[in-house]
């Protein structure tokens, strides 16, 4: 007499495990990761006008934003009607002007926001923010 063992089925490999953890892998690694800011890259546009060569380098107006709200313009202390108009005019000119705004840290959210709203209403495309920090 012989016994015989009952074959058993080989088992299955399952993927499931893998996946799961490869899916945590992507969601860690997604809420991690630091995204690249692409205006770190100048692109410029060839003008219509000229055959391949690209438009002259746009002008920059910086704006110092002071601890009292007040923004200051090439040396001038301006109201945000004027602010409004001087940038207006300056983007007629060269449509592609940056404005560049430097609050100073003592200045109030409310009044940089006022800043940027004159400047969206002048038609400005072309805003920063600019904070510096001292060195320590």
């Amino acid at each position: 007499m012989t016994l015989n063992r009952p074959i058993r089925p080989r088992g299955l490999i399952s993927l499931v495990p893998m996946i799961d953890v490869m899916l945590i892998l992507l969601v860690f690694f997604m809420v991690t990761s630091t995204y690249l800011n692409l205006d770190m890259i100048p692109a410029v546009e060839p003008s219509e006008g000229a055959a391949g060569r690209p438009q002259s380098p746009a002008g920059t107006l910086m704006i110092r934003l002071g601890a009292d709200g007040v923004p200051v313009l090439r040396g001038t202390a301006l109201d945000q009607d004027t602010l409004r108009a001087t940038l207006a005019s300056a983007i007629v000119e060269e449509p592609l002007t940056q404005v560049v705004i430097l609050p100073s840290g003592a200045a109030q959210t409310q009044a940089l926001i006022a800043v940027m709203d004159s400047a969206a209403l002048a038609g400005v495309t072309r805003l920063r923010v600019l904070r510096l920090e001292a060195a320590q």
